[in-house]
C-alpha cells in the first residue's frame, strides 16, 4: 500500500512514524512534511495543502492507494471530496461532514438534533448584541470563535470584560461567536475511526491548552498530552460512544453528509456525565502522539478500512500496557508572535517529532513554527512515561524555547478525579 499524508505537524509525524513500522505499507510519503519526517518518508512536495487540485495532481502522480489528510482547514475546503472524486481512497470526511469542525454553531444543531449532552450556547453575530447575550450567562463565561482557530479561539474566563473584548475581536474579525455555559469536570479526548455507520473508537487521552504550568497564562494549539486515563471512569469508552459518537454519527448520515474518517470528541466528565465541549474532524495534536505511541495493530489497515467503508469486518486495535506522555516545546513568543530560525540540538533524537522544523541547507534543524517539537516518553505507568519524556526532552535544546513541567502530573499522582452529584 502507498500511502500519502498531507500536513506538516507532529501529528503528521506521529501517523508516519506508526505506518512506517507497518508491513502493509510499501511506500510512504508526507506532502509537505517538515525536516524529522524526511528520514521516513518522500517528500513530492506540496505548494498548498488546502488546494483540492493540487493535492489530486499529487496523489495521482505519486501514485498513491490511500491518502490520510491530518490537518482540518484541507478537510473543510473539500480536499476529501476531490480525492474521492479522482477514485483515490481518503481517510478523512468531505467537506460537508467537516463542519463539525469548521462551524461551532453547525455542530450544536447536529447534536441537538440527535440529543447530544452538550453546554447550553447562543450564536451571536453582531456586536450589538452581545452585552444582552452576555447577560444570559453565568462567569465563568466560555466565548469561542464559531470559525476554525487552531485550537486558540476559544477563552473561558471568570471575567465578563475579558469575555467581552475577545467575543469582540472574534466579530472585529468577521467570524460570528458562540458563547456557552461553563461545563465542570477533568477533561478528555476520545479519537473514534468511523466510516459513515461503524465506530471505532481508539484509547482516550487528556491535553492541555493553556500555556504555562497549572494552566496559566494564554490557550494554545496544545502544549502536550497523555494517554490512557487512570482515573476514568469504568466503561467511560462505551457510554461516549453510545451517548455521543454514535448518534452524531447517525445524524450526519441522515442529513446526507455520513462522516468517514477521525471523529474526535472533545469532552467534560461532568457530575452527570460526560458533555461534549466540541467536536474536531481529525486527529487531534497533541493527543495524538501518546495514543499512537501506543498503538500495536496495524495503522493502516485501520485507516484504509475507514475509507473503504468496511470497518465492521476491520478487527479492534491492539494496545502496548502502559502508558504514554508527550511534551510540546514551542518557540520564544507562542501562541503570539513567534521566534524562528533558530539551531535545534537533540531534534533527531528517539521519540521527538517534528512539527514547525525545516532543515537548512547546510543540514542544521532550525525551527520554523509556533509549536516546534513534540517529545513523547512511554512507561509502565504514566510516571514513568513522565519521567521518560522529560528525560528525552533534557536532551533538547531551542534557544528561547518553552514547555511546560506538569504535563500527565496529578493523574500520576492520582489527583484527577470525576465530580460527583
Amino acid at each position: 500500500m502507498r500511502v500519502l499524508v498531507i500536513g506538516s505537524g507532529a501529528r503528521e509525524h506521529a501517523l508516519l512514524l506508526a505506518l512506517a513500522g507497518d508491513p502493509q505499507v510499501t511506500a510512504l510519503a508526507a506532502a509537505p512534511g517538515n525536516a524529522g519526517t524526511a528520514a521516513i518518508a518522500e517528500h513530492p512536495g506540496l505548494a498548498d495543502a488546502t488546494d483540492p487540485e493540487l493535492v489530486v495532481a499529487l496523489a495521482q502522480r505519486w501514485r498513491a492507494d490511500l491518502v490520510v489528510v491530518g490537518p482540518e482547514a484541507p478537510l473543510v475546503a473539500g480536499v476529501g471530496d476531490a480525492l474521492r472524486a479522482a477514485g483515490i481512497a481518503c481517510f478523512g470526511p468531505s467537506a460537508a461532514a467537516a463542519r463539525i469542525e469548521g462551524s461551532k454553531a453547525f455542530a450544536k444543531d447536529v447534536m441537538t438534533a440527535a440529543g447530544v449532552p452538550t453546554a447550553r450556547s447562543e450564536a451571536v453575530r453582531d456586536l450589538a448584541d452581545l452585552d444582552r447575550a452576555l447577560d444570559r450567562f453565568d462567569p465563568p463565561y466560555v466565548v469561542k470563535d464559531d470559525g476554525l482557530a487552531a485550537g486558540k479561539g476559544v477563552l473561558v474566563t471568570p471575567d465578563r470584560d475579558d469575555a467581552r473584548r475577545h467575543a469582540a475581536a472574534v466579530l472585529d474579525a468577521g467570524h460570528p461567536v458562540l458563547l456557552e455555559s461553563f461545563l465542570d469536570g477533568p477533561e478528555a479526548s476520545l479519537f473514534c475511526v468511523v466510516d459513515g455507520t461503524t465506530v471505532v473508537p481508539l484509547v482516550p487521552a487528556q491535553d492541555f491548552k493553556r500555556l504555562g504550568d497549572d494552566d496559566a497564562g494564554p490557550n494554545t494549539g496544545g502544549m502536550g498530552a497523555y494517554a490512557p486515563l487512570p482515573w476514568a471512569p469504568e466503561g467511560l469508552v462505551d457510554d461516549v460512544v453510545d451517548r455521543i459518537i454514535a448518534p452524531v454519527v447517525t445524524e450526519l448520515a441522515a442529513r446526507g453528509t455520513p462522516f468517514s474518517g477521525l471523529l474526535y470528541a472533545g469532552l467534560a466528565l461532568t457530575s452527570s456525565g460526560p458533555q461534549v465541549i466540541e467536536f474536531n474532524c481529525r486527529f487531534g495534536d497533541p493527543e495524538t502522539q501518546p495514543v499512537l505511541a501506543l498503538l500495536r495493530s496495524s495503522a493502516a489497515s485501520l485507516l484504509a478500512a475507514a475509507a473503504d467503508g468496511r470497518l465492521a469486518q476491520e478487527l479492534p486495535p491492539t494496545w502496548a500496557p502502559g502508558a504514554a506522555v508527550t511534551v510540546v516545546v514551542a518557540a520564544e513568543g507562542y501562541p503570539g508572535a513567534v521566534r524562528t530560525g533558530d539551531v535545534l540540538r537533540g531534534a533527531d533524537g528517539h521519540g521527538v517529532l517534528h512539527a514547525g522544523t525545516r532543515r537548512r541547507d547546510d543540514g542544521a534543524v532550525v525551527s520554523s513554527g509556533g509549536r516546534v517539537l513534540s517529545v513523547v516518553g512511554t512507561g509502565d505507568d504514566l510516571e514513568d512515561a513522565r519521567r521518560d519524556a522529560y528525560d528525552r526532552l533534557a536532551t533538547v535544546d531551542l534557544p528561547g524555547g518553552q514547555y511546560r513541567t506538569d504535563i500527565a502530573r496529578d493523574a500520576a499522582a492520582g489527583r484527577v478525579a470525576v465530580p460527583v452529584s
